[in-house]
């Protein structure tokens, strides 16, 4: 079976003629151990049909996506459980599919598999999936996903459109590296180099001069974010995390964890070779400082351009882009009244940091051992009764909710992700950041900066289901930065889960402790 999914994927490849391999919305996805070295260092990671990077997979909006999951982990120095999360997709009326682990289901356990069954509904743009079982992804269960639009709005401004990815990668299998995470490498489309290390192949994305470029970049990090710019060429952003925007003429954007943004670039600079760069904000061995044999990098080459790497020197990035300058496209007006106080439900969120993990509201969030939703489906409903206790806060349905959060928890900027929905950024991070309710960005992860900061979001409860809202800094969702929102409990069980889902528990928690301890790794170095 495994071959054969190669195969596929060789085709598509050949097929789309792009530098991601790609598989469409109806799919069984192999999910193995395999040594890899995207950096020349050669360790072992967790794959998606074998590959690195995973996959993209590819619908068109409206699609039933249907993907069957196989675990055939066995590594036991990484977790060999897992869910894989459909990142950005909303998930109404399928909330069992949502791949959290704890809160919308059990684990995969190894030598089984599952399904999952979703609609994209009416959205459309660019997403990801990862695993959302303890630190997993960070071993290489991360991939794009496009859902495509056939009335685009603006297509108009684009000829081809292709993927570009970022992500950091470590030499210690994740569980192994701690809560303070600092990467080797910087991946760029799966490949990246380290420092002192060999001068490996770096990712090549190729154009031709005249044509126009979308460019979906992702950022699949588990920890820093990262300055991204290509030398010389201005970025015309026109997505935000699936969601349309107005353009903005950009030429730096800074990419936090989960995020994704459009944007458009038209090859009309000399024919020649560009670095691509993806400055991280940490990193082993001075990583985060600059660009030494050609770290932190990929190339932009033009039809035509010699073989070799760019000769451009790194300046300080320009023109960077401020999440309050990006508009939507349609249905600009956050929810609830154009004013503050203008919601239905307002919380506060205060973060902390203490000797046992991250807390909110000095609660710290640990997978509880029924699944939120488990516990929703068998009668539970209020905060008092769902656990794990203090951190599930119970929304009535068709509500406003504003959720103020402020900045400056050591170890930030944190990005938080919220399941099951898109919220308007009423104000975003920075000091000078100021309100906005007629026509503030809609997207599912935002930066909660820097001390000084106060982000609000608001939302409308309009899909029942217990939701995450947690950090994506992967370590502080580990240990406990995260709270859920158990929305209108009584109807959480509109949607029918298959029986397959029922059996996730019962087969994971009959595992021996054998086969879900996990074996350390000391750092060599």
């Amino acid at each position: 079976m495994l071959l054969s999914a190669l195969v596929l994927l060789t085709l598509s490849l050949d097929a789309c003629g792009s530098s991601y391999p790609s598989v469409g919305h109806r799919e069984t996805l192999h999910i193995v151990n395999k040594m890899v070295s995207p950096d020349g260092f050669q360790r072992s990671a967790v794959l998606v049909q074998g590959v690195l990077p995973a996959p993209m997979i590819k619908g068109t909006k409206g699609d039933n996506f249907r993907l069957n999951v196989v675990n055939q982990l066995t590594d036991d120095s990484m977790e060999r459980g897992t869910s894989i999360h459909w990142h950005g997709l909303l998930q109404r009326g399928s909330s069992w599919a949502d791949g959290a682990a704890g809160v919308t289901q059990c684990p995969i356990a190894q030598n089984h598999s599952f399904e999952y069954a979703f609609n994209t509904g009416n959205q459309a743009g660019t997403f990801w999936y990862h695993s959302h079982f303890g630190t997993q992804y960070c071993d290489g269960l991360r991939g794009p996903l496009v859902v495509y639009d056939p009335h685009d709005p603006y297509k108009y401004m684009y000829d081809e459109s292709t993927i570009i990815t970022l992500g950091e990668w470590y030499h210690l299998p994740s569980p192994s590296v701690g809560i303070i995470a600092v990467a080797d490498s910087t991946l760029i489309n799966g490949k990246g180099r380290y420092i002192g290390g060999p001068l490996v192949d770096l990712s090549v994305v190729h154009i031709e001069y005249g044509r126009r470029y979308r460019f979906r970049l992702i950022s699949v990090s588990c920890s820093p974010n990262f300055m991204f710019s290509i030398d010389s060429h201005e970025l015309t952003v026109i997505e935000a995390d699936g969601e349309s925007t107005l353009p903005a003429r950009v030429g730096s954007i800074q990419m936090f964890s989960g995020q994704r943004y459009s944007f458009v670039l038209h090859a009309n600079k000399k024919v020649d070779n560009y670095w691509i760069r993806a400055l991280p904000s940490s990193g082993h061995n001075g990583l985060s400082t600059g660009y030494a044999n050609a770290t932190n990098s990929a190339i932009l080459r033009y039809k035509g351009a010699s073989l070799t790497h760019p000769t451009t020197p790194p300046v300080a990035p320009s023109n960077l882009l401020r999440e309050r300058d990006l508009h939507p496209l349609v249905n600009p007006q956050a929810p609830g009244h154009p004013w503050p106080g203008g919601a239905d439900v307002h919380i506060n969120l205060n973060l902390s940091l203490g000797p046992t993990g991250f807390a909110v509201n000095g609660k710290s969030f640990s997978e509880p051992p029924i699944p939120v939703l488990l516990q929703m489906l068998s009668g539970a409903r209020t905060a008092k009764e769902l656990l794990p206790a203090g951190a599930v806060y119970t929304l009535p349905r068709h509500k406003v909710v504003e959720l103020s959060i402020p900045g400056g928890l050591i170890g930030g900027p944190h990005p938080f992700h919220l399941h099951g929905h898109s919220f308007s950024v009423i104000q975003g991070a920075g000091m000078d950041a100021l309100p906005n309710y007629v026509n503030p960005v809609r997207r599912d992860v935002v930066s909660i900066g820097d001390a000084g900061s106060n982000v609000t979001i608001r939302f409308k409860t309009d899909n029942p289901g217990p939701w995450i809202f947690h950090c994506h800094i992967d370590f502080h969702l580990k240990e406990g930065l995260a709270i859920v929102f158990a929305e209108d409990p009584a109807n959480a069980g509109s949607s029918v889960h298959p029986v397959a889902w029922d059996e996730l528990c019962p087969i994971y928690n009959a595992l021996p402790p054998s086969s879900t301890s996990i074996h350390l790794v000391p750092s060599s170095t």
